[in-house]
C-alpha cells in the first residue's frame, strides 16, 4: 500500500488581534467631555479600519484624575485583560493613562503577564517592545513631574487668594457667592436660623434632620439631611459674617487627599466680610452648647469597633454605608446607616447578621460590598469584577445564642 502526502494549498489565516482603547478626561466641563467623545470616536474608527484588528471596545472615564484608583472604566479594562478578552490596549498618552510613575509601571507589568501590549500613541511606545519598559520609566517620570508642577501652581494661586482675603468658591446653605462676596438667599437663610434656634431649644442633630425632612425643607444638593451637615452648619463662622480661610489642604499631587489644617499651613481669619445670617450672641451660645453636650456624653460613648467591613458596605437603595450594631446585648448585625437613623420610611433595606456576612465573603479579597436588595450581596473584587451571592433569613430561634436565650428567660421571670 502506497501513501502519498498531499500538502494543503489553503493558506492559514492569521488570527486578528483583539484591540481596545482607553480614554479619559479629568474634568466634567463641556469642552472636556467633547474631547472625550472625540477620543472615543477616533479610536473606534481606528480599530475598525484596521483589517488585522478585532474591535474589543473603548473604555472611557469622565472627570476622574489619572492619579486616583477609582476609575471604574479603567478597572473594567484591566479585568477584561485578565479574562484574556484583549490583546492590545490603545491610549492617547502616558498622561491619559496615569500620571503616577508607580501606577503606570505596575499596570503595564501586570498586563505584560497576560500578554497584553499597551500602545501609547503620542510617545509611540509599545510596552511589549524590547525597550518599551525603559522608555516608559523615563516618560512616566516626566508625566509625574508635570502633574506635580501643575498641582503646585494651583496651590500657589489658591494660597495667594487666601492671603488677599479671597475665598474659594463654595456652595453654602443660605448664601451664593457673587465674585468674592457671600450674598444672602432669604428663603435658605430662614432654614439656617431654624436650625440654630432648634438646637438651642434642646433638639439633637438627628431630631433636627427628621424635622426638616418631615416639613419638606430641601438640602442644597437634593439629598437627605444628615447629622454631619447639621454639625458643619452650626460651627460655620460664615453665618456670623466672618471667613476662616484654608481650613483644609491637599496632602499631595498623587493621593490628592484633603486633610484638615491643624497648623501645617497658615490660616486667615476675616471679620465682618459679609452680611451675617446669625447674630454673634446666638452663635456663641450654640458653640457653648455643643461643648456642653460633647462633655456630657463623652463618658457614655463606646469606642468604635473596627472591622474588615467598616466603610466598605454600601446600600444601593439609598447610597449610605452599612454600620456595625450590637442588638439584644450580644448579636452583631450590619445595618444601613439611613435605616438605622431614620427608619424604614427613608430606606427599606434589611440588616445582615455578621456571621452570615463572613460566611458569604469567606476568604475572598474585596474592595467593596454592595447591597442591592434583601438577602443579596454583590462582592466587588479589587479588579472591579463582581460576585453576587444570596442568603436566607434564619429563624429567630436559630439565630439566638444560649446566653441570649438565658437572658430572655431571666427578663420574663423578672416581669412576672
Amino acid at each position: 500500500m502506497n501513501v502519498t502526502f498531499i500538502d494543503s494549498k489553503e493558506a492559514i489565516l492569521p488570527l486578528q488581534k483583539r484591540v481596545a482603547a482607553y480614554a479619559r478626561v479629568s474634568s466634567g466641563k463641556d469642552e472636556a467631555l467633547h474631547s472625550l467623545a472625540s477620543q472615543v470616536s477616533f479610536y473606534s474608527g481606528l480599530i475598525h479600519r484596521n483589517k488585522d484588528w478585532e474591535y474589543a471596545g473603548v473604555y472611557a472615564d469622565e472627570a476622574f484624575t489619572g492619579t486616583k484608583d477609582s476609575r471604574p472604566e479603567f478597572r473594567r479594562l484591566i479585568a477584561d485583560c485578565k479574562k484574556e478578552k484583549i490583546d492590545i490596549v490603545l491610549t492617547k498618552s502616558l498622561s491619559r493613562f496615569a500620571r503616577n510613575t508607580v501606577t503606570t509601571l505596575e499596570t503595564v507589568r501586570l498586563l505584560k503577564e497576560y500578554g497584553v501590549d499597551v500602545w501609547f500613541e503620542k510617545e509611540n511606545i509599545h510596552s511589549l517592545s524590547g525597550d518599551g519598559e525603559f522608555m516608559l520609566t523615563i516618560l512616566a517620570s516626566f508625566a509625574q513631574e508635570e502633574s506635580l508642577s501643575a498641582s503646585e501652581n494651583q496651590k500657589w494661586k489658591i494660597r495667594k487668594n487666601f492671603e488677599d482675603g479671597q475665598p474659594t468658591y463654595t456652595r453654602l446653605l443660605g448664601y451664593y457667592l457673587d465674585g468674592d462676596t457671600f450674598i444672602i438667599i432669604p428663603e435658605e437663610a430662614e432654614v439656617v436660623r431654624l436650625i440654630f434656634n432648634s438646637y438651642l431649644s434642646g433638639m439633637g442633630l438627628l431630631a433636627i434632620c427628621k424635622m426638616l425632612m418631615e416639613e419638606g425643607y430641601p438640602t442644597i444638593n437634593g439629598g437627605q439631611w444628615r447629622e454631619s451637615t447639621m454639625r458643619r452648619i452650626l460651627t460655620n463662622e460664615k453665618y456670623v459674617g466672618d471667613i476662616l480661610l484654608q481650613k483644609t489642604y491637599r496632602e499631595n499631587h498623587i493621593t490628592k487627599k484633603t486633610r484638615r489644617n491643624k497648623g501645617q499651613l497658615p490660616k486667615y481669619y476675616i471679620e465682618d466680610a459679609h452680611e451675617p445670617i446669625i447674630d454673634r450672641e446666638t452663635f456663641r451660645k450654640v458653640q457653648e452648647e455643643i461643648k456642653r453636650r460633647a462633655k456630657k456624653y463623652a463618658t457614655d460613648m463606646k469606642p468604635m469597633t473596627q472591622s474588615d467591613f467598616t466603610k466598605k458596605i454600601v446600600c444601593e437603595q439609598c447610597g449610605a454605608h452599612y454600620r456595625r450594631k450590637v442588638v439584644a446585648g450580644e448579636k452583631v448585625v450590619w445595618i444601613c446607616g439611613t435605616f438605622n437613623r431614620l427608619g424604614k420610611a427613608y430606606c427599606p433595606s434589611q440588616q445582615i447578621p455578621e456571621e452570615i456576612l463572613k460566611e458569604l465573603v469567606g476568604s475572598t479579597e474585596f474592595s467593596e460590598i454592595r447591597i442591592p436588595c434583601a438577602n443579596t450581596v454583590k462582592i466587588v473584587l479589587p479588579d472591579g469584577t463582581e460576585t453576587v451571592r444570596t442568603w436566607q433569613n434564619r429563624s429567630r430561634s436559630e439565630s439566638w445564642t444560649l446566653e441570649m436565650k438565658q437572658k430572655a428567660r431571666e427578663r420574663r421571670l423578672l416581669n412576672g
